[in-house]
């Protein structure tokens, strides 16, 4: 009987600590920036995780640990789902975006629900005005 009363007692104190931190996080409000995973140069090295900011002029990604990157003149030159090999290091429904800016390229890794948010902080590139080009003998 001891037994139980103590299980409920622990069940009761767990409850109260974690409904305590609830209401912490949802008074403080909602984080600032996109979280995402992040690795450069793109293709190769390790995903590891942190934010972008959407700042004026430029965006930047600050990773858990670690320098910040600047990506000024940053552009998404592509959208694409991770592979399975990929989806074992991040989230498989996430999108991977190849971002090119002036100190190389890297891929950022976010949400479905915060792509939309990420690719207005970092634009597309324009598609080249020439179009792809066609069969040979075609105008």
């Amino acid at each position: 009987m001891i037994e139980y009363v103590f299980i409920a007692g622990a069940a009761a104190g767990t409850g109260w600590l974690m409904r305590r931190k609830h209401r912490r996080r949802v008074a403080a409000g909602p984080a600032v920036g996109i979280p995402c995973m992040a690795r450069r140069p793109a293709g190769s090295g390790r995903w590891r995780s942190g934010r972008v900011y959407a700042d004026p002029g430029a965006a930047r990604w600050v990773p858990g640990r670690g320098e910040t990157v600047v990506l000024t003149g940053g552009r998404a030159t592509g959208v694409r789902a991770p592979s399975v090999k990929e989806g074992i290091s991040i989230n498989p429904g996430s999108r991977i975006v190849t971002c090119a800016y002036e100190g190389g390229d890297m891929e950022i890794a976010v949400m479905p629900l915060d792509l939309r948010e990420l690719l207005a902080a970092v634009p597309q590139a324009a598609p080249d005005a020439a179009g792809p080009p066609g069969p040979e003998g075609a105008p």
